[in-house]
């Protein structure tokens, strides 16, 4: 592996030498380098210098130029306005920088692994046992796939964690009825898929929910259940398993169609810390962090107040002895913490438990579980909108079944392909396949390509179009340019530093440059929108490429059509690295 510096980064550290050798009296200082649509970048950082130097700006900046190094990457720099450096590269170090990411034998495009790798926890794609997977789902899954992928990439030791709701007092009449209906989970044709495995869990809940409302003597023994549940009675939690491998076989099915991987020992549901939460508890009680309240244990907050004024808490152990989510998600944390050596622990969860996020937060910090080493972050989301922004619903009202929605998207993403299919001579097996690639892809586009925090309209129509920001643009870019490089014959591409660069071969270069900041940038905010902007952002850079040049024209000598396939085919590489990371596919042939 071949880590390669980006020209913004060595730029950056040019700059910095020569303030420092020109005006040794301020120390150290930034130059705030940006891209500019002036130049290739400009430097604003000469201006807030000359505010404590008590000089001239432009002078200044007419020193700061004359230190920088000659022959390096710096092909002109002029100053601009009140002290800004507008600063052009060199064609040949853009070409060489590029040639030297083109080398990188492990396919990382040289971006380099992080310094101060740690380990973090990666709390997302929380389903419930028993209960089908819906839009709400969503988002959850698709974020958290894609922060797991880039922070792996940049070096990170990630540890899955799903959070599945697989305890409490619901549980207790499923156990019950099963006792009492010994054959309920068997499936009706004998399917074992997981949509078999669904239809059953819906049917026995529902037969148990009727029985359950209608027989007071059912909810007795229900209730009694869920004691012998929480006590671990073998026989009790034996049928307990049943139902979450039951429910198991249908996650994975769900997750197989958004075309992710989840394995067995990455599920930790709540069942996973019961044996945790009393120690929970009396380490919060035992070192003032939690107090009773009402014969519930409880943690208090300044800042946390009800329409009355008063503190609300965050209950840990209710009143009747029962544990809140609370208590499960604190005994989580000391797990991460103190078991896997977490440094990191990000929770990809919905922006309306915000608050409850913030008390454990707290709470966990007090209790010393959470300190300078060692932090929490809520990746916060927001919700998914239908076209007339409401929340996502059937034309009944009822949540849209996540497996549903997928199908729906694959469907309307095979259409589009099928019409296309014979300009290539795709085969139906292809068509079927490219078809599930571009409908998921566009579902998860959709998602990522928004801030995680916003809301987003959900409208297929848009998502599985050509044209504008979609993943079916992005992958029609990567596969036109995989079709020009089967059409290239004997010409193979191949960097040439010596030659001069055009307007839109240079936007493209320094555009892929970038590709290592960005996914740094990414990693440090958990913010992969500005991925999915990038990407688009580069395809943009590709068309305008395409439309100013030609590739294998004729007309072109053959170390232009060399040096044109090699752009397109890192351009290739970076598209197809980045929409990996993202878990979106891109065929070859669209």
């Amino acid at each position: 592996m071949a880590s390669v510096p980006s020209l913004a980064s060595t730029l950056q550290q040019q700059l910095a030498d020569a303030l420092t050798a020109a005006l040794p009296d301020a120390g150290a200082a930034d130059p705030l380098l940006r891209r500019s649509d002036r130049a290739d970048f400009q430097a604003n950082g000469i201006l807030a210098l000359a505010k404590k130097l008590k000089g001239n700006p432009r002078e200044l900046a007419a020193q700061v130029t004359a230190a920088l190094p000659a022959g390096g990457p710096i092909k002109d720099v002029e100053v601009s306005g009140p002290g800004f450096l507008n600063i052009t590269l060199t064609d040949r170090a853009i070409v060489e920088t590029l040639a030297a990411r083109a080398a990188d034998t492990e396919d990382r495009l040289g971006v380099p692994l992080k310094d101060d790798a740690g380990t973090t926890v990666i709390d997302y794609a929380q389903p419930n046992v028993a209960k089908e997977m819906h839009v709400g789902h969503l988002r959850s899954a698709v974020i958290g796939d894609a922060m797991v992928k880039i922070l792996e990439f940049t070096g990170e030791r990630v540890v899955r964690r799903h959070h599945i709701g697989d305890w409490g007092t619901q549980f207790g009449m499923l156990i019950q009825y099963l006792i009492e209906h010994p054959g309920a989970l068997k499936h009706e044709d004998g399917a074992t898929d997981g949509e078999a495995a669904m239809s059953t869990l819906n049917r026995v809940y529902k037969e148990s929910r009727v029985l359950f409302d209608s027989d007071e003597e059912f909810k007795a023994r229900s209730r009694d259940r869920v004691v012998a549940l929480q006590a671990g009675d073998p026989e009790t939690l034996r049928l307990w398993q049943g139902f979450v491998d039951e429910s198991k076989i249908y996650f994975h099915s769900v997750f197989d169609k958004l075309d992710m991987e989840i394995a067995d020992p990455d599920i930790v549901g709540e069942s996973g810390y019961n044996d945790m939460l009393e120690e929970t508890c009396r380490i919060l009680e035992e070192t003032g962090v939690a107090v009773r309240s009402e014969g519930a244990l409880c943690v208090f907050f300044d800042d946390v107040k009800g329409p009355d004024g008063n503190k609300v808490p965050l209950i840990v152990k209710k009143t009747n002895g029962g544990y809140g989510y609370a208590a499960t998600d604190l005994s989580a944390i000391r797990n991460r913490v103190q078991d896997l050596k977490a440094d990191t622990l990000v929770y990809v969860v919905d922006a309306r438990q915000s608050l409850h996020f913030k008390m454990v937060f707290e709470t966990a910090r007090r209790a010393g579980w959470l300190n300078e080493d060692v932090k929490a972050v809520q990746l916060a989301f927001g919700t998914v909108l239908g076209k007339d922004g409401k929340p996502f619903k059937t034309r009944e009202g009822e949540t849209v079944r996540l497996e549903d929605l997928l199908d729906e998207a694959v469907g309307r993403a095979t259409a589009v392909v099928r019409e296309k299919a014979g300009k290539v001579g795709l085969s139906e097996e292809e068509i079927v396949e490219n078809g599930r690639y571009v409908g998921v892809g566009a579902v998860k586009y959709a998602d990522l390509s928004t801030s995680a925090v916003r809301d987003y309209k959900f409208d297929l129509d848009q998502m599985v179009s050509l044209h504008g920001d979609t993943s079916v643009y992005l992958q029609y870019a990567y596969a036109r340019i995989r079709s020009i490089l089967r059409k290239a014959g004997d010409a193979v591409p191949a960097a040439h530093p010596e030659l001069e660069l055009a307007p839109a071969e240079r936007a493209l270069g320094l555009h892929l440059d970038q590709f290592g900041e960005v996914l740094a940038e990414v990693g440090a905010g958990y913010e992969p929108h500005k991925l999915a902007a990038y990407l688009y952002q580069l395809a943009s850079h590709l068309t305008t490429f395409y439309d100013q040049c030609q590739v294998l024209s004729p007309d072109n000598a053959p170390e232009v059509v060399e040096n044109r396939l090699f752009l397109v085919e890192l351009t290739a590489r970076t598209l197809h690295r980045g929409m990996a990371l993202l878990g979106i596919r891109t065929p070859e042939r669209l």
